[in-house]
């Protein structure tokens, strides 16, 4: 290739390594020599875009043409067609959600060039309780790397934090996936580019200048993956995204912004040749694109703008007639969501967050005249300031959040996925799961309170550990002050921590404590009040029982002891309700399971509802909230503690003058 364009060498790319001498620039004062981003709304003749038309008719088709030309290269007239068939259907599980599965093949022609086979190999897994077509996210994949995760949990656990698996989320939330096999489409390497699809468009022969490489490959790649979900009744094949991580994310915006089919993007941590500009000087740069190590994700055109000796002189980024901010404005106005980690944890400075934050934000007029939201920064791209790590800026089509964590996309789909529904007035069909099922709940919120429950387990020092839902939440919470100060008033001295959450139903509970909330604890009592929640539900025909409930309460009395085998367990019957007579019978029917569930010992049932309600089950005056007559007010509360002190007092003894209890944890939606 750099025959072909007459180039005699390449400058070398900055180093990773600190040390080198000829390491990244991570100066921001140095950053920026090559001059101001090319404006996306301006033509090549200099008239200025003003409307939606004049951008869909001349101005996108000038930087797709740059693009194309100058930087991953055009996909050639000729590339075969794709017969796509199905090696394989089953009734399957992500997690605990039935799926379906499907196993697809889609073999390209090779009859122009029969010593290169190229067979797609995607796996499709949709909800198995959908009822009707899914949303699907395409995603960038390898079978390498996902038996890397599969082996190596440790490392799972740090790129996803406590979060489930993005493939449970996306299932859960009513979505569907598919594991788009980018190895089977072309090799990530440059011998590869002779083989693979872009060798089989070439029979074997070296690319040409302006030919693919094989970031453009791989979107191809998934166009076609996207040709056979518009042929699946069982796909809403206008809502299908795209999703990559690194070079994968760099991919996916590449996809993104040349396949205008494609709803949305969720973009990981992306670098040069994707969300960060070629034209800052911090990090990685073009260089390295042009390099041995990534020249063939890129045209063989791209290499000029490494070039140190050549016919036609020394270029280098600022000679790019594009950049980022134009791949960004591609997208728009669908739903584009820029996703980073931080350094600390392994998403390195080399990725340039910054300038990823800058580029993101000067594309943003497009969306704005395309009639979209951009990420709402008033300030001049110059100017704007990223927001702080976990805030995310997720109101407009094109939004911004850069986790906590490292080199992965795993913490923002709790974000993505409800962000996503709202612009594609997507709801999906409910989940309905026995109460004694673990599973976890979709919503943020919920998943970041397990982070901080986990958080607070882990610092030790717990005797009394009290478990259940808001009830149990709202008497241990910062976001109640009241009770709060009623709580430290009755167990000050013994050590207690409050791990209740509001909204949970035991099949939530039952998640939390398998995956992690209870471990290394050894408290040595626990005591539970749950269920209540779990009612709602049983009004409905064909979902569920008083037994089952019962059953779901004592499922989570077996995890607790496997968890916390020393630890006597105080089952608290489920407290009067007034809000629907209905709920009267079914709360006697499981307090009387529970009761001869208890032996008394190890397993103590606690029932005070004679002190809450009369025999009718008709709450006295002050219990409860006057609202919504299920939540107990501070005098229902106190009722609470009275009743707990003897059996505190036996098992732990008086109450010491120091308590060594973690602090108070809150909502975390309460903070904002």
């Amino acid at each position: 290739m750099m025959d072909q364009l007459s180039i005699k060498a390449l400058r070398a790319g900055p180093s990773g390594d600190e040390k080198d001498p000829n390491h990244a620039n991570y100066d921001e004062t140095k950053a920026d020599p090559y001059g101001d981003l090319p404006d996306a709304l301006t033509m090549k003749s200099g008239q200025k875009v003003t409307s939606a038309e004049q951008w869909w008719n001349q101005r996108r088709p000038e930087i797709v043409e740059d693009f194309a030309r100058e930087v991953v290269g055009r996909i050639p007239p000729n590339v075969p067609k794709v017969t796509w068939t199905m090696k394989s259907t089953s009734d399957s599980k992500v997690g605990v959600f039935p799926v379906v599965q499907k196993e697809l093949v889609g073999h390209v022609d090779n009859s122009e060039c029969p010593s290169i086979n190229i067979d797609i190999e995607m796996t499709l897994v949709t909800p198995g309780n959908a009822k009707g077509p899914v949303p699907v996210m395409i995603m960038f994949s390898s079978p390498a790397i996902r038996q890397f995760i599969a082996n190596h949990p440790e490392f799972r656990k740090k790129m996803m934090g406590s979060d489930p698996l993005a493939t449970e989320q996306l299932v859960a939330g009513g979505w569907g996936y598919a594991l788009l096999d980018t190895s089977s489409i072309q090799a990530d390497n440059g011998a590869g580019l002779t083989k693979g699809i872009i060798g089989l468009t070439n029979k074997g022969q070296p690319r040409r200048p302006d030919d693919w490489g094989a970031l453009r490959a791989w979107g191809w790649g998934a166009s076609r993956a996207l040709d056979y979900l518009e042929t699946d009744k069982s796909i809403d094949a206008k809502h299908v995204g795209i999703e990559g991580v690194s070079r994968y994310g760099k991919a996916a915006l590449v996809t993104m912004a040349f396949d205008t089919r494609f709803a949305v993007v969720l973009v990981g941590s992306s670098g040069e040749g994707g969300v960060k500009p070629y034209r800052r000087n911090f990090g990685e740069e073009v260089e390295n694109l042009t390099g041995s190590g990534g020249y063939h994700w890129m045209a063989g055109n791209f290499l000029k703008y490494g070039a140190a000796e050549s016919s036609f002189g020394s270029k280098n980024a600022s000679n790019l007639p594009v950049d980022s901010n134009e791949l960004i404005a591609l997208c728009a106005p669908r739903p584009t969501f820029i996703s980073y980690g931080v350094p600390e944890l392994g998403d390195a400075k080399w990725l340039d967050h910054r300038g990823s934050f800058i580029a993101t934000v000067a594309a943003g007029p497009v969306f704005r005249l395309l009639g979209a939201k951009d990420l709402g920064i008033n300030e001049d791209y110059h100017t704007a300031k990223m927001p702080p790590v976990n805030t995310g800026l997720l109101d407009g089509q094109l939004a911004w959040r850069q986790h906590d964590a490292g080199h992965t996309d795993a913490p923002n789909w709790k974000y993505f996925i409800p962000w996503a529904d709202k612009f594609f007035n997507y709801q999906a069909a409910p989940w309905d799961f026995l109460p004694d099922q673990p599973v976890f709940r979709t919503d943020a919120n919920s998943l970041i309170a397990h982070s901080r429950l986990l958080a607070k387990a882990k610092q030790g020092g717990i005797e009394v550990y009290f478990e259940g839902d808001s009830i149990t939440r709202r008497w241990g919470a910062l976001d109640y002050p009241d009770m709060l100060a009623n709580w430290k008033r009755n167990f000050f001295g013994w050590n207690a921590a409050d791990f209740g959450w509001g909204a949970d139903r035991t099949q939530n509970i039952l998640w939390r404590l398998q995956n992690g909330e209870l471990d290394g604890v050894n408290p040595k009592v626990v005591v539970l009040l749950a269920g209540t929640n779990n009612l709602g539900s049983l009004l409905l025909p064909g979902h569920g029982s008083a037994d089952d409930v019962a059953r779901g309460l004592q499922a989570i009395v077996h995890v607790i002891q496997e968890k916390a085998p020393a630890a006597t367990i105080i089952v608290m019957g489920i407290f009067p309700r007034n809000d629907n007579v209905a709920f009267t019978p079914m709360i006697d029917k499981i307090n009387y399971s529970l009761s001869e569930f208890a032996d008394g010992k190890k397993i103590r049932y606690l029932n005070i509802n004679d002190k809450l309600a009369d025999g009718n089950g008709k709450l006295f005056d002050g219990m409860m909230n006057e609202r919504d007559k299920l939540h107990p007010n501070l005098k229902a509360y106190q009722v609470w503690a009275d009743a707990l002190e003897p059996g505190l007092a036996e098992l732990l003894g008086p109450p010491a003058a120091v308590d060594h209890a973690p602090p108070p944890t809150g909502d975390p939606s309460a903070e904002h």
